[in-house]
């Protein structure tokens, strides 16, 4: 936020002075304009002090997003005044954090700031893609219809992501114990079961000789192991954040077996909801697309969106790089073709993002039952091999003496 003076004439030819506060300098233009003032000089003096210092530790949920949408919704075509609107939303908040910052955004309202900027302070709660739909409500006068219509697509987001946590809670569950206990197994019970057999003096199987190896590495080094997973985790994280880490790993998600089929339907989910939402909001088309490259959180997506925008400001259709690109399924591209073509591409986008979410659901639930079953044989294939390991040389010892 700065504070930026100004020198202006009023609409009767007065000239007059005085200072806005604003988070850009075309932001406080705006505001002049929006008072009947002509700017005829505008500066900024300093930034503001204050509420800018507080450090916000903790995270806005998006489920507080929605009920916050859908309840300021409500009251602003209740013809309830924002600020007003603001204050109580406050009061009925539970999360302290959010709190802070609805009431920081109704002062910033009240002194003047248009709604979408006082947002757009928050940019870590507030996504662009949030502004943008709330900017094009303020221009058209539906702030109240917009509102309504963000809380009901990040319901369904909300519920989208929820559906493929579930479906994915059980797989990781029991991978990760069989981890854990397949380490504990190895590392502290296996070396008291095998010492046994190295004191008969037979001669050991192969399997055998094996299990012995990796269960004497990991009960002698096993604070190494640990230490060496936790180290490349941590580097994996610090590589991801890196730009060539992100754009590296977002290719390569795309092109697993199985689960790059469950990525790609998501990130076409995330572009046809986003960009259909955007398009209604009255944004732009070349705006809505930079945005939605930024919603599809997709390094190969955002590539293909954002030269997608070249295109459009080059005169040439919206669909023309997506259907060469293997990364869009020939029917949304076409599908596209017609929306543009009949004037109806919102819909057009809105109905896709209906079918692929259904595509989503159906391979959830299959991806559901061909892991349960995968889970149970490489379970079965690891005790095995493991009894077999150990229970082959005794049998060999027990023939030997009788």
């Amino acid at each position: 936020m700065a504070i930026y003076k100004y020198r202006a004439r009023t609409n009767d030819g007065r000239l007059t002075n005085g200072a806005v506060e604003a988070v850009t300098e075309s932001d406080a233009a705006e505001l002049l304009n929006e008072k009947g003032l002509i700017v005829l000089a505008l500066s900024e003096t300093s930034q503001k002090q204050g509420k800018s210092w507080n450090i916000n530790i903790g995270k806005v949920k998006h489920k507080d997003l929605v009920i916050f949408s859908r309840q300021l919704s409500v009251m602003i075509s209740a013809t309830v005044p924002i600020v007003q609107s603001l204050r109580i939303l406050a009061q009925q908040t539970v999360n302290p954090i959010f709190i802070e910052k609805i009431i920081e955004m109704a002062d910033d309202v009240e002194g003047g700031m248009r709604f979408s900027s006082a947002l757009s302070k928050h940019g870590n709660t507030f996504s662009n893609f949030y502004i943008a739909m709330v900017k094009s409500g303020e221009t058209s006068g539906k702030l109240d219809e917009i509102l309504q219509y963000l809380a009901d697509q990040m319901e369904k987001d909300y519920d989208l992501i929820s559906r493929i946590k579930s479906a994915m809670i059980y797989p990781v569950f029991i991978i990760s114990s069989m981890v854990v206990v397949g380490f504990l197994m190895m590392t502290f019970v296996v070396p008291n079961m095998t010492k046994m057999l190295e004191e008969t003096g037979a001669e050991l199987p192969l399997v055998t000789r094996i299990l012995i190896g990796t269960s004497d590495f990991m009960s002698s080094y096993w604070y190494y192991i640990i230490f060496g997973v936790a180290g490349l985790i941590v580097l994996f994280r610090f590589w991801l954040k890196s730009g060539v880490g992100k754009l590296t790993w977002d290719a390569l998600k795309i092109q697993i077996p199985i689960f790059g089929t469950l990525f790609k339907k998501v990130y076409i989910v995330r572009f046809t909801r986003s960009l259909s939402t955007l398009i209604r909001g009255g944004v732009p088309i070349t705006s809505a697309l930079t945005i939605t490259a930024e919603v599809v959180d997709n390094k190969a997506y955002e590539k293909l969106i954002l030269d997608t925008v070249d295109e459009v400001e080059g005169g040439n259709s919206l669909a023309t790089l997506f259907v060469k690109s293997k990364l869009m399924p020939k029917m949304l591209s076409q599908m596209m073709v017609i929306g543009e073509k009949t004037g109806k591409l919102d819909n057009v986008l809105e109905k896709l993002s209906d079918f692929y979410s259904r595509e989503i659901d159906n391979l959830v639930d299959g991806l559901t039952s061909l892991i349960e079953p995968l889970i149970l044989i490489v379970m079965g294939v690891g005790v095995g091999g493991m009894v077999a390991a150990i229970m082959l040389p005794m049998f060999k010892v027990a023939q030997s003496i009788s």
